[in-house]
């Protein structure tokens, strides 16, 4: 952990690798010491998408920057709400609510993702398809 490091891009950390794409943490505790709240780029290829899910205790901001997707959250009864994303549409996640995202588009979608507290992204590391992908590739 480098608690200097104030400007990140992507390619300077390490990434998760998925099957459905990646996701490279800028801002988290490991990385430059942020204590609140974690956060990175996501990038899902043209018909990928991440499987519904939630993330106990957490809330969740997804900001597209670019791409069209249909992104997926749960009203507070558990009632799934979809809409068409594109860039500029911020997200909101509420603690531990499930969500889904999926990438429509013919190119590739990219999503700046912000959890607090910091954390939720550790589960990741146990999904069955996960690889650590090294800084620079």
């Amino acid at each position: 952990m480098a608690k200097d490091k104030y400007f990140l891009y992507p390619k300077d950390v390490a990434s998760f690798g998925f099957d459905w794409g990646r996701l490279a943490l800028t801002v988290a505790p490991e990385v430059n010491g942020a204590e609140r709240f974690s956060g990175g780029v996501v990038d899902l290829p043209s018909g990928e998408g991440h499987a519904r899910h939630n993330h106990p205790g957490a809330e969740e901001i997804i900001f597209v920057i670019s791409g069209e997707g249909e992104q997926m959250v749960e009203d507070e009864n558990g009632n799934p709400v979809t809409e068409k994303v594109g860039p500029g549409c911020t997200i909101y996640v509420p603690e531990s609510r499930f969500h889904s995202t999926k990438n429509t588009g013919s190119g590739p979608m990219q999503l700046f993702v912000v959890y607090s507290p910091a954390g939720p992204e550790r589960a990741l590391r146990d999904l069955p398809d996960f690889r650590l992908i090294p800084a620079g590739t």
